[in-house]
């Protein structure tokens, strides 16, 4: 599921994301990155191999408010718009208590704090299948 990012452009930290296999991780590190300069809240990352065949992984982060949620998701995509990721998929919009941010390989779930502990993602995702 490793999507090659166009033209290795420098993302905010002088860093070169390339075209090498290992790009998810770099794009992991940038999207981190870019929430964290959002002011995003309790980022954390979930680990998707060998559980789902959707994403490499779920990255779960906090807003604190619907405004929040929304300029995080925004500016996200326009971040993503910079590295080379155009097609970047928003849903939940017009609410914004949950925005999910479709980055390929990498899910990302913005949640106001009340619905992301509704929904608790992060215990449904880790949980262990026991095996037979």
């Amino acid at each position: 599921m490793i999507r090659k990012i166009q033209n290795s452009p420098k993302n905010h930290q002088n860093e070169t994301i390339t075209s090498s296999p290992h790009n998810v991780e770099e794009l992991k590190h940038f999207i981190l990155h870019a929430l964290d300069d959002e002011k995003a809240e309790n980022s954390e990352v979930i680990d998707l191999h060998g559980k789902s065949d959707i994403a490499d992984y779920m990255i779960v982060t906090t807003g604190r408010s619907n405004r929040h949620v929304g300029a995080i998701a925004d500016n996200l995509a326009l971040k993503l718009k910079t590295i080379g990721i155009h097609d970047v998929s928003l849903e939940g919009l017009e609410k914004c208590d949950w925005v999910l941010v479709d980055a390929y390989d990498i899910i990302i779930h913005i949640f106001r704090q009340e619905i992301r502990e509704l929904y608790n993602l992060e215990k449904m995702w880790k949980m262990t299948v026991p095996t037979a």
